[in-house]
Order: C-alpha cells, then sequence, then structure tokens
C-alpha cells in the first residue's frame, strides 16, 4: 500500500494560517472586542489615521510642502462651506496656502512616526531594565528603582524639555533640524521608561519563585535566556497595555513640545506645530487652521485611549 502523499509546504502553511484565523476569530478577546462598539469605532478611527498617515503622498489632495505648487493667493481661504470657500481646499488653507486637510495628514504622519518610535525606546529600555531588576535583585535592583523614583519626582513634559535643551546645546547648530525628530523620539522615550520597569519588575518578581524558572536553573539554562525565553512571554500582557496608553500620552507629549516650539522644525510641522501656529491667526477670524488640526489630535489621542482602556479590561482576568 501507499502511503498518502504529504501536502505541498505552501498548503500546510496556509493550513496553519487558516486554524490561527479561526483561533483569532473564536477567541473571547475577539467576542469582546466586537461586543463594544465604541471600541470598534476606536479601531476604525485609528486605523484610518495610520493608514491616511502612512499612505499621505497618495491620499492627501495636495502637497503642503511642495514650493512650486503654492500660491500665496490662496492663502487664509475659509472651509468650502464658508462664503468664498474653494471647492480645491476642503478645509481651507492656512496663511501659506497650504491645503489644511493635506497639513493634518502629513501632521499626523510626524505625530504617529514620534509617538510609535518613542513608545518602542521606552518599552525595549523599561522591560529590559525591569526584567534585570526584578530577576536579578540585590543592589542593582535597587539602583535601578531609586532611578525610577526620582524620574517619577518629575513631570514627564520637564525631562523631556530639559533633554531636548541639552542635546541644543550640545549638538552643533547646523544638524538641529536634521537630529530633531530622533532628539524627541529619545526625549520621549526616556520620560516613559519607568512605568514599563516597574510593572515588568513586579511580574517578574512573582515569576522568578515559580516551578519552571527553577527548574530550568536546574538544568543549567543561562539567567538571560531564562529572562528572554521564559520569563519575558508571561509579562508581555501588562506590557502591552501600558504600550497603547503611553502612546496617546506620546502623540500629546509630542504635541505640547512642538506647540512650545521645541519639537519638530517647522520644515516637518506635526499637529502641534500646526496648533500653534494656527493660533497666531485665531483671534483674527481664521479659526480652521488651529481648530481642524485640534480636532483630528483630540480625536487621534482619544482613539488610542478607548482602545487602551478596552485592552486593559480585556486582558484582566479579574474582570472576565
Amino acid at each position: 500500500m501507499h502511503s498518502p502523499a504529504a501536502p505541498p509546504p505552501s498548503a500546510s502553511r496556509l493550513n496553519h494560517v487558516a486554524a490561527a484565523v479561526r483561533r483569532a476569530r473564536d477567541s473571547d478577546l475577539m467576542y469582546a472586542f466586537l461586543r463594544s462598539p465604541i471600541t470598534v469605532a476606536a479601531f476604525l478611527a485609528t486605523v484610518t489615521f495610520v493608514l491616511a498617515a502612512a499612505f499621505a503622498p497618495w491620499v492627501t489632495p495636495h502637497n503642503p510642502f511642495d514650493l512650486a505648487s503654492l500660491n500665496l493667493l490662496d492663502a487664509f481661504l475659509p472651509p468650502v462651506w464658508e462664503p468664498y470657500g474653494d471647492p480645491r481646499f476642503l478645509l481651507g488653507t492656512d496663511d501659506q496656502g497650504r491645503d489644511i486637510l493635506s497639513t493634518i495628514i502629513y501632521g499626523a504622519r510626524i505625530s504617529l512616526f514620534v509617538g510609535f518610535a518613542s513608545v518602542l525606546f521606552a518599552m525595549v529600555v523599561g522591560v529590559t531594565l525591569g526584567l534585570i531588576s526584578g530577576y536579578v535583585g540585590g543592589w542593582i535592583d535597587a539602583v535601578i528603582m531609586r532611578i525610577a523614583d526620582v524620574q517619577l519626582s518629575f513631570p514627564a513634559i520637564l525631562i523631556a524639555l530639559l533633554i531636548d535643551g541639552v542635546a541644543r546645546g550640545v549638538l552643533p547648530r547646523d544638524v538641529h533640524d536634521d537630529l530633531a525628530l530622533y532628539v524627541l523620539v529619545f526625549a520621549i522615550g526616556v520620560s516613559g521608561w519607568v512605568q514599563y520597569a516597574r510593572t515588568v519588575r513586579g511580574s517578574t518578581m512573582v515569576e522568578r519563585n515559580k516551578e519552571y524558572v527553577q527548574a530550568a536553573r536546574i538544568i543549567g539554562i543561562p539567567p538571560m535566556l531564562i529572562m528572554l525565553r521564559h520569563v519575558l512571554p508571561n509579562v508581555t500582557g501588562p506590557v502591552l497595555v501600558i504600550a497603547t496608553i503611553h502612546l496617546a500620552i506620546a502623540i500629546i507629549t509630542e504635541a505640547t513640545l512642538s506647540f512650545l516650539g521645541v519639537g519638530v522644525p517647522p520644515t516637518q510641522p506635526s499637529l502641534g506645530t500646526l496648533i500653534r501656529i494656527g493660533n497666531d491667526f485665531l483671534f483674527s477670524g481664521e479659526w480652521w487652521i488651529t481648530v481642524f488640526p485640534g480636532i483630528a489630535l483630540a480625536t487621534l489621542v482619544l482613539a488610542v485611549n478607548l482602545l487602551g482602556d478596552w485592552l486593559r479590561d480585556a486582558l484582566n482576568p479579574k474582570l472576565r
């Protein structure tokens, strides 16, 4: 008798993917997600912002940073539903004749990049220090936690301002604009690592005394591998919740710094920069220059916060 032929590797991979999709669709997490209309709306809003920002050159009606296409005669045009509105500019134009809708999409691109990059940086630093502090203990734990306690005594915005100011004083003036985005990511990331470290430390101190960790020690697995292979996967749940909520905080921090004039350069305006620019014309009647970027920022932060709140509740076993 001939044994049945094994399925080709591509078909096997497709079967695994289909099984994973079915498990995700039938999971408790997906059921809780679909049962919350507010969460679904927040998810759709967040995805819309992310996709629009990622594909900004293709979805924007105008390129607001193409100087050859700008016309100062189009400056201060109101939204299309207002008198003297131009159908070419749905939400009006700013003082340089740039389309407000296009600048919002490009501004969201900068804000989301800074938010995601700073959250990733803070998460890597915080999780690493939290694992070491909780697993090793001793004087290393004491030093890391005392540094965290000192940092918690200062508002995050002040720490970000301090780091940004030091970077501007140390770096040459001709590279400020080129490195401003990365300095901003570093400043916001450094100001937010403490929450990750303290949470991971507490979870690690619980996990290190469990049987599977002790068994790994007995068979001679190095401590670094124990932390990465065994402890880290069991502390990622709280980290994901913190990261989602921290994303909204990072976007707000970036907008605040840009509003104060110490964030991204004017040649790469984020939502905070657009609000600051429009604020100069708010009382002269050109309200749309600052109101629409402000609404976009508030909507984005609210959507991310709602997702973070839902994720925190969904991953809490006491609330199931």
